[in-house]
């Protein structure tokens, strides 16, 4: 299974639906920040698309989070600002792991990041529209899960 993992777009989707022509995913799994583009966004993917909501996703009736299972693994999905990420993802970790869950996927940070280190690991696809990375190119990940092993997750970059 082939997952494609974005967050914060901010309602500017271009780069969105290119990386979904281009990735072909089973499922989308969005982590907030839409700001009102959940129709857009799900209409354009021929696969499930799942989407929480963000700190800027104002007048939404978006999730605030989601459980999933995916394949063999327990995958919690936030935006992460009600867990102080912009400092690091230690609390949202914590947090992950005291729920029982094997992944843990978030955004707000607009930073790309996999942290396989402990019990959980952390992806936060960084921003299609606005990165704040070094170099600053919009990225997003791919979550692979094939069979009953541990998924892999690559961050790529447009």
């Amino acid at each position: 299974m082939k997952v494609l993992i974005v967050s914060d777009t901010h309602k500017i989707n271009g780069n969105y639906f290119r990386v979904l022509e281009e990735e072909k995913p089973d499922m989308v799994i969005h982590c907030g920040d839409g700001e009102g583009s959940e129709y857009a966004l799900t209409e354009a993917a021929d696969c499930p698309v799942h989407i929480v909501l963000g700190n800027n996703d104002f007048f939404s009736c978006l999730p605030r989070e989601l459980t999933l299972e995916i394949g063999p693994c327990k995958v919690w999905v936030v935006h992460g600002h009600n867990y102080y990420v912009s400092v690091g993802n230690e609390n949202l970790k914590r947090e992950a792991a005291a729920r029982g869950v094997d992944v843990v996927l978030y955004g707000h940070t607009h930073r790309p990041v996999v942290d396989t280190e402990g019990k959980v690991t952390a992806v936060n696809p960084g921003s299609l529209s606005f990165p704040r990375q070094e170099g600053r190119r919009p990225s997003y990940v791919v979550m692979v899960q094939e069979g009953s092993g541990k998924p892999d997750f690559i961050i790529k970059y447009l």
